[in-house]
């Protein structure tokens, strides 16, 4: 394997083409890879500003479809997730299933020791650790990939800021330099999620009640909500609900207001879990329950193998099933789980 070789996923953003223009600096041979992952999208114009990039660039570019894998490993199981009742995160399974693993085992057959991504995060001796801007930070979504993957995963813009990241892309005198940042499902971009799950899950509707049990009003489907929800709700006048609780078994969505103590909890449990870095339990240590959340302190308890509780030291806000939390020491990520 050329141990000096390295495939780029590149998406036509300012982060990615970046992070290819760093490492040819660094003395890298870089390949240039854009995934198409989702036809119904624009993706045409992401993977021509990806080409004018490699192109500006001097590097070698290739376009993998992934879309087969893409829809059975993070599409399907999303909506299996939402149809269960719970709320699933797409881009960590994009991650997990796609970006590293299924990228990988592409740079495996194009002889690149290495594969990179314009994540902010950052890989230290095959540890995971967070991207060095707060407000920029993605090592929330990266819990869930392979631990021996880690030391083969470069990224190079991990101890830059956005600003930082712009400014060196017109240094580089690309295009994208101002381009806006991508939003919405990984590389399906901007969807109405209700409208988009309702192509495949059909309408269930049922009562909304309040935590003492009045009802208030009704739902087109437990899987078109998710815990701590506020919008869309079509309760209007009054005071402003929020989704507490989905009971499957009634069909019923609870609601209660902002600072009702139903909305708030200690403790949570987590399975599928990923460890980076085992510790030895009871640990204490900080984690986030969403993306962007500021560290919170909590105590890690193990059922059995596949389970863990966590405690935290103050109540937490809207804790949503199927959600992902992750584990941290410092800035380092010892591992993750969904929410239970």
């Amino acid at each position: 394997m050329n141990k000096s070789k390295v495939l780029v996923g590149m998406s036509g953003g300012v982060d990615s083409s970046v992070s290819a223009g760093i490492l040819l600096e660094q003395g890298y041979e870089v390949v240039g890879a854009f995934m198409k992952n989702w036809s119904s999208c624009d993706w045409r114009r992401d993977q021509r500003d990806a080409m004018r990039v490699a192109a500006k660039l001097g590097i070698a570019f290739v376009t993998l479809d992934f879309e087969k894998e893409y829809r059975e490993a993070v599409i399907d199981d999303m909506f299996r997730e939402f149809e269960a009742g719970r709320t699933p995160n797409p881009d960590v399974l994009c991650n997990k299933h796609i970006k590293f693993d299924r990228f990988v085992r592409e740079a495996d057959r194009l002889d690149c020791a290495f594969v990179a991504t314009g994540h902010y995060a950052r890989s230290i001796d095959g540890k995971l650790y967070t991207g060095l801007d707060p407000n920029k930070d993605q090592s929330y979504f990266l819990w869930a990939m392979k631990p021996d993957v880690v030391s083969r995963v470069l990224f190079p813009i991990g101890e830059m800021k956005k600003p930082q990241v712009r400014e060196k892309a017109r240094v580089f005198g690309l295009d994208v330099a101002d381009k806006k940042d991508s939003t919405g499902i990984c590389f399906v971009g901007e969807v109405d999620m209700r409208s988009f799950l309702q192509e495949r899950i059909p309408k269930n509707p049922g009562n909304v009640v309040t935590v003492d049990g009045t009802l208030i009003g009704t739902h087109e489907g437990l899987a078109f909500y998710t815990i701590g929800q506020r919008e869309g709700l079509g309760i209007g006048g009054g005071t402003p609900y929020y989704i507490v609780e989905k009971r499957l078994e009634t069909n019923e969505l609870v609601v209660a207001s902002n600072f009702h103590p139903a909305l708030y909890r200690s403790e949570l449990t987590a399975t599928q879990l990923n460890w980076f870095e085992k510790p030895p339990f009871p640990h204490t240590c900080t984690a986030r329950i969403r993306y962007r959340q500021e560290f919170q302190n909590c105590t890690i308890t193990i059922s059995d193998q596949s389970v863990v509780s966590v405690l935290f030291n103050s109540p937490q806000r809207a804790i949503t099933p199927g959600q992902s939390i992750v584990f941290y020491d410092g800035d380092k990520i010892l591992g993750g789980g969904i929410i239970d």
